[in-house]
């Protein structure tokens, strides 16, 4: 890099720095809030859409996962309410359960000092117990399209007819997941007098077509046009046979032990697998996939983000949205089928200006969609480097864990049918001997002398 380059990223640091929330027009009651929970500077999206949102306009904003969207929605929505408090002042939408909850999360931090109230409406909860959220009348409300639908549908006398802001987060996602209808159905019962927020990774047609139905005159706020991953992300792929790809995994895990990872899976019973399979290895494993109920999939997030585990198996379900700042390695087992979703995999550590590392692992049947993921993102990644001789050495202890997995599994599918097969139970998953097997029948001989 020229010392030219250089200077001027140093004056583009500069003029970051001198922007603050204040600039911004933000309320010193929420700038004492932002600086609480350490948020400096505003990032890039903030910057735009802020002032562009509390001068009471429409915004269509586009940016990359983890750019601090739900700041650029949360501030403005915080500060209206500030100037006209209202229940049920705002609807935010959000295409999974996970994103809903760390939203309500930091609008509750953010709004702390005024005293905002926000209701989580998302599938997988008690119906009667959300009525009575929504009975409460909170000022915002954070729901997954769905769920909404069932109370606006169901629940005696909840009605959002007073809205005042609708937020769409990761509107391409809520439409990819096929949830137009409930969509159209909710934009159906919200006043047309309203602000709204529509927020996207990518433009799509889709949301091209939703933009058109639900805003006025939105401004545009695009911080990346294309599609990139950040600066302080390593990123390697590794070259293995589909056959050893649990020994090399068991491989990384053990060379970069002491950071804290996540392992994409394509299908809930994989995530379940793996995790059995580094559990009976020794590994603080836990698994995260859609078919959890929602109190296990919050408990196994929990877990992770205090970090009482390091390792979290995951399918896409956490690919999006999720914040969690100390992830320090991602690593694709199985690879993403839609490019796109690689970047938001890969998203998931190097936030907010933090270094990571994201290791690709890549089979005879993973070349071309590998390559059109290096299409998407521009780059050739370089190999990760590795001793298969001394990956090989492991082979042994991982072909018994495997067998141990194997029975796991079946043990979990006799006892509670196929339906709960890929829940994170304590006794499966926690701190399980490795003689798992032993254990058991040594319990069912003490019942049968009972």
């Amino acid at each position: 890099m020229s010392s030219e380059e250089s200077k001027k990223l140093d004056d583009d640091d500069d003029d970051q720095e001198l922007v603050t929330f204040k600039d911004l027009g933000v309320t010193d009651v929420l700038c004492e809030t932002c600086e609480t929970l350490k948020w400096k500077t505003p990032t890039k999206i903030q910057k735009e859409a802020i002032p562009v949102a509390l001068q009471g306009k429409d915004i269509i904003g586009l940016a990359e996962t983890g750019s601090g969207k739900t700041g650029a929605f949360a501030i403005p929505i915080l500060q209206a309410l500030l100037e006209n408090p209202q229940r049920y002042f705002a609807l935010i939408l959000t295409p999974t359960r996970e994103l809903a909850f760390q939203i309500s999360e930091q609008i509750e931090a953010l709004g702390s000092s005024i005293g905002v109230k926000c209701a989580v409406i998302v599938g997988g909860m008690d119906m009667m117990a959300q009525s009575l959220m929504l009975a409460k009348k909170p000022h915002i409300i954070i729901a997954t399209p769905g769920r909404l639908v069932d109370h606006l549908e169901n629940t005696k006398g909840f009605s959002l007819r007073n809205l005042k802001v609708l937020v769409m987060d990761e509107a391409d996602r809520i439409l990819n997941m096929d949830f137009e209808e409930e969509v159209d159905k909710i934009l159906k019962v919200i006043p047309r007098e309203r602000r709204t927020f529509l927020f996207s990774a990518t433009m799509t047609k889709k949301v091209q077509k939703l933009h058109r139905a639900s805003l006025v005159d939105p401004v545009r706020v695009e911080v990346s046009t294309k599609f990139q991953t950040v600066e302080q992300l390593q990123q390697y792929y590794i070259f293995i046979p589909v056959k050893y790809k649990d020994v090399y995994l068991v491989h990384i895990l053990n060379e970069m032990a002491g950071n804290s990872f996540m392992v994409f899976m394509a299908t809930c019973n994989g995530t379940v697998r793996v995790a059995l399979l580094l559990r009976n290895l020794g590994l603080d494993a836990i698994p995260l996939h859609g078919q959890m109920t929602q109190n296990k999939r919050l408990a196994s997030l929990n877990k992770f983000k205090s970090k009482s585990r390091s390792i979290l198996i995951s399918t896409d379900v956490s690919s999006r949205g999720l914040d969690i700042p100390h992830v320090d390695v991602v690593i694709n087992f199985d690879m993403p089928t839609h490019s796109k979703d690689y970047i938001h995999r890969v998203g998931r550590t190097a936030r907010a200006g933090r270094s990571g590392k994201a290791i690709t692992l890549v089979t005879q049947y993973d070349i071309e969609l590998y390559q059109r993921i290096e299409q998407l993102i521009s780059k050739k990644l370089p190999l990760y480097q590795v001793e298969d001789d001394e990956v090989m050495c492991l082979q042994e202890r991982v072909s018994e864990a495997q067998r141990l997995a194997k029975m796991n599994m079946k043990d979990m599918g006799d006892k509670k049918g196929k339906r709960d097969l890929d829940d994170d139970e304590e006794g499966a998953m926690g701190v399980r001997k490795k003689n798992i097997g032993r254990n058991k029948s040594n319990k069912s001989k003490k019942f049968k002398k009972k």
